[in-house]
């Protein structure tokens, strides 16, 4: 097994030991049971930033599934799932102007990008989150960050970022700078982090809400699958719970 995937499996194990230990003192979590019950629910329109991702394509068939027509953005937008809810546009994400052009014609933006591009992540991330900021204000509109786990808390209160091996801590704490980032700014955000592991699977609609600390289960496992997390977070669309906050998620 090459080193790094080994310094990830201990680092993984040691998680899940501390997540177990803490999970009867983790804050308390909404549990959720979603159904598509949107009758009489004004449909909105989405400005999705990385919609051709494992998570923003799912939150793309999400929204439309709901009615919802989606301005679906990408650097490829030929790799975008058509459907006639959604209107697929190239864009750069770090471009401001480009970014508020688009966020004017939309009553909400959700970006779902991270920044493994190969070069610098803390530098892609700020770019990025820059410019959706100021895009947000620009247009006047609410801005959703499908945010990262590494910056969430271990229940004993340490940044997960920081437990992280060096291969995969930059990443990480670059999008806790993104949040640190959004809770300076003015705009109407929301930062929502995923549970520990996050993969495609199924839609079942029963979750747990959380804020600031991972959630897991009785076995110490936190994870969600990409359906579930897009479900959780088009809800939070239509029904605002945690605005100019973080939340997160997990079974």
């Amino acid at each position: 097994m090459p080193s790094r995937r080994r310094s990830l499996v201990r680092c993984l194990t040691t998680l899940a030991l501390t997540l177990l230990a803490g999970a009867v003192m983790a804050q308390p979590a909404q549990h959720h049971a979603s159904a598509r019950h949107h009758e009489g629910r004004k449909p909105m329109s989405i400005l999705l930033v990385g919609a051709n991702g494992m998570i923003g394509s799912r939150i793309l068939a999400e929204a439309t599934s709901r009615g919802h027509h989606v301005i679906a953005a990408s650097r490829h937008p030929e790799k975008i799932a058509k459907g006639p809810d959604v209107e697929a546009v190239q864009l750069d994400a770090t471009d401001p102007g480009a970014l508020s052009a688009l966020a004017r014609k939309a009553d909400v933006i959700v970006s779902a990008t991270s920044p493994r591009g190969g070069g610098d992540a803390m530098k892609e991330a700020r770019a990025v989150g820059d410019a959706e900021i100021a895009a947000a204000r620009a247009a006047g509109k609410r801005l959703v960050v499908v945010g990262g786990a590494g910056s969430l808390r271990l229940p004993d209160g340490r940044s997960v970022a920081d437990t992280l091996p060096a291969a995969y801590r930059g990443e990480a704490v670059a999008m806790r700078a993104v949040l640190d980032s959004l809770k300076a700014s003015d705009v109407d955000w929301t930062f929502f982090s995923p549970a520990m592991t996050i993969a495609p699977g199924l839609r079942t609609g029963k979750y747990r809400l959380g804020t600031t600390t991972v959630l897991s289960d009785v076995k110490g496992e936190s994870r969600i699958s990409a359906e579930d997390f897009a479900d959780a977070l088009v809800s939070e669309l239509e029904s605002p719970a945690h605005r100019r906050s973080q939340m997160t998620i997990a079974y």
